[in-house]
C-alpha cells in the first residue's frame, strides 16, 4: 500500500487553518486538493523567480553578512519542495534541487570535508539529497556521501545529547529514518529513537517535554522556572511545529513494523489535541502559545 504522505497533509492542512477565520463560513468547508496545489504552486514559483540560482548566497542585511544557501531555512524549503513534486511532478523542481545540491558539491554547512558536522541544522540539507538520491535508479553516491559521513561519524560514539533545541527534531531525525530505509540497517532508527528520548525527557532540568501539557519548551533556557510575562510556561509556537513535522516524518518514512512507531504516533495525537486547545478563534496561534 502506498503510503500517506503525513507531512505534506499536515502543512497543507496547517496553511488552510491558518489562513481562514473561524467565524466565516469557509472555516468549515473542506478544501479540495486543486486549491491547495495551486497556492502552493504560485508561492513556489515566486521563490524559484527571486532565487533563480539556487546556489546564490543569502544576504542578512542587518548582520552585515551572507549565508550558504545550503543553510537550514533553504534546506526547510527543499523538503517541502520535494512533497510538493509528490504532488504536482514537474521536473523542474527536480532540476532546481539537483542543481542545489550540486552548487553545494552535495555538502553540509559549516562542515570541514564537505561533512564533518554533528549540528542538526548544518545535517538539515541531507533530507533532501537522500531524497533525490532514493530516487535516482543510479543511486549516485555522490549525492549522500557526505551527510551518510556525518551520521555515522556520530553513530560511532555513545553520545546522544546533541538536540539540546526542539529545531533538531525536525532538522535531522528523519535523516537517520532515510539512512536506515537506504542501507537496511535498524541501527539509524534506534539511535534517532534514543536521540529524541534524550531531548524528551533529559535536556533541561526534566527534559524539554511537558506530559501536562503535551507541549514543547524550545531549550533549557525556557524551561521552568522560566515564565512568560502572564506567568505561563513559554512554549514556542514554531518549535513545537518542528516537533509535530518531525513526527509526521517519521511515520510517513518508517517501516509500519519499526518498533517506535508508538511512541511518535501518540506524540502526534497528543500535540494534536494540546495545539487545537490554544488555537486562536482566527484559525492563528501565538508565537508563545500560553501568552496572548
Amino acid at each position: 500500500m502506498k503510503p500517506l504522505n503525513l507531512l505534506f497533509t499536515i502543512l497543507c492542512c496547517s496553511a488552510i487553518l491558518a489562513g481562514c477565520n473561524a467565524s466565516s463560513d469557509n472555516a468549515t468547508r473542506k478544501p479540495v486538493k486543486e486549491e491547495v496545489v495551486n497556492a502552493l504552486r504560485l508561492a513556489n514559483d515566486y521563490f524559484m523567480e527571486k532565487w533563480s540560482d539556487p546556489g546564490e548566497p543569502i544576504p542578512y542585511p542587518s548582520r552585515n553578512k551572507e549565508y550558504e544557501s545550503n543553510l537550514w531555512t533553504r534546506a526547510y524549503y527543499y523538503e517541502g519542495l520535494m512533497d510538493l513534486w509528490k504532488v504536482d511532478p514537474q521536473q523542474r523542481y527536480l532540476d532546481y534541487a539537483l542543481e542545489w545540491g550540486n552548487k553545494h558539491n552535495w555538502g553540509l554547512r559549516n562542515a570541514t570535508e564537505g561533512w564533518k558536522t554533528r549540528n542538526a541544522d548544518n545535517q538539515c540539507a541531507g533530507q533532501t539529497y537522500l531524497f533525490l538520491y532514493e530516487l535516482d535508479p543510479e543511486k549516485p553516491a555522490h549525492y549522500i556521501e557526505h551527510i551518510k559521513n556525518s551520521v555515522d561519524s556520530m553513530m560511532v560514539t555513545d553520545k546522544i545529547d546533541d538536540w539540546n533545541w526542539i529545531d533538531a527534531i525536525q532538522m535531522a531525525m528523519p535523516i537517520f529514518a532515510q539512512l536506515g530505509n537506504i542501507t537496511g540497517d535498524t541501527a539509524y532508527y534506534n539511535r534517532a529513537y534514543n536521540m529524541y528520548m534524550y531531548t524528551k525527557l533529559h535536556h533541561g532540568d526534566n527534559g524539554l517535554f511537558n506530559p501536562e501539557d503535551k507541549l514543547w519548551w524550545r531549550d533549557a533556557d525556557f524551561d521552568p522556572p522560566y515564565t512568560e510575562p502572564n506567568g505561563e510556561d513559554c512554549y514556542w509556537s514554531r518549535g513545537n511545529g518542528w516537533v509535530m513535522v518531525a513526527m509526521a516524518r517519521m511515520l510517513d518514512l518508517l517501516p509500519l513494523d519499526e518498533p517506535h512507531r508508538g511512541e511518535y504516533e501518540t506524540m502526534l495525537v497528543e500535540m494534536s489535541e494540546a495545539l487545537k486547545k490554544v488555537q486562536r478563534e482566527d484559525g492563528y496561534w501565538n508565537v508563545s502559545l500560553h501568552d496572548p
